[in-house]
Formats: structure tokens, sequence, C-alpha cells
């Protein structure tokens, strides 16, 4: 099933009721890493709903995008079936992005990408960070983040996200 490309993607706050269908967009997609199971899914948007969105068109799940308020430079760990925040987040963490195949030519990344930057900016926060898995640095590159070095115990710690991997930030202003 293809989307019409002048179909009218739509991004809006994840729910409860969206995860099964945020499940099978990450089976889909993921190939080098072993997917997170829901219930860690849950309490990574149970901890942020604000900064958990998923793309629909015509009222289909075709994308989504985890984000936490977190500490720069500290990935959260994949997989954990709770999900504190840090007290005084200084970056906010793009945690996963995953567009269905089908819908990968129809601007649902883009579109989730600015949600989130629209995000960054309304908490006043001056720095993104993610996890670039399975070779997409360069796509994260267009997006104006670069690779940041870590700490050795925190490299080493990215070895749960597969191969391929590579901590990146982007530095903005705050509020813009």
């Amino acid at each position: 099933m293809k989307a019409p490309p002048t179909s009218r993607l739509d991004i809006r706050s994840m729910t409860t009721a969206d995860l099964p269908a945020v499940m099978a967009i990450q089976a889909a997609c993921y190939t080098e890493l072993v997917p997170e199971s829901q219930a860690s899914l849950e309490a990574k948007r149970a901890a942020s709903p604000s900064t958990c969105w998923v793309a629909v068109r015509e009222g289909t799940v075709v994308g989504y995008l985890f984000a936490l308020p977190w500490t720069a430079g500290q990935p959260p760990a994949l997989d954990a079936r709770t999900c504190e925040l840090p007290r005084a987040p200084d970056c906010l963490y793009l945690h996963d992005l995953s567009v269905s195949p089908w819908a990968r030519a129809g601007g649902t990344g883009r579109a989730l990408v600015e949600a989130f930057m629209g995000h960054l900016a309304l908490l006043g926060l001056a720095r993104a960070a993610l996890v670039a898995v399975q070779d997409s640095v360069p796509y994260w590159e267009r997006f104006g983040f670069r690779v940041a070095a870590l700490a050795a115990p925190r490299q080493a710690a990215l070895n749960t996200y597969g191969q391929s991997v590579a901590y990146m930030e982007r530095r903005t202003t705050p509020g813009t």
C-alpha cells in the first residue's frame, strides 16, 4: 500500500494506542540492531509525552519520533523498561526516528525532524543529540548534526546500539 504523494501528512503527539503501528514500523526499519520492546518505548513515551510524535497519512501511522529532554554525551540505554528524565537536561535527545519504507519519499522524516527542532527551540535548549545507527550519519548531517566525541566509557556503551554507529550533536541558539 503506497500513500498518494498529495495526501496530507499530520504530525501529532504519540499515544499508547499508536504503539502497535510504531512497533511494526520499527521492525521493518531496523536490520542491524534488535528493535526495542514495546514496554521500553512506552516508558520513553510516558516519560516525555510532549516530545514523542507520530506522522499520520490518511489515518495511518507512517512514521514516528521519540525524543527526550536529556543529558548530552550520555545516550539512554536501549530497551530499558523504565525511563527517568534527568533533573537538569541540557539537550533534547532524538532517540528514534523511523519511517515506514513505503512512506519515505513523502517528506515524513523531514516533517518529524522539523517538529523535533521546533520543540528544541520551545524548550530553550541549545543542543540536540542522537546516536546515528545503520550508517545514517550522512542523513543526520543534512539536518546540521555533526559527529561528536564521547568519553571512552560512553563511547564503549555505544556498542549496544549496533555496528556503524556515531554519537552526533547539533548546537543551536536557545529560543530559535
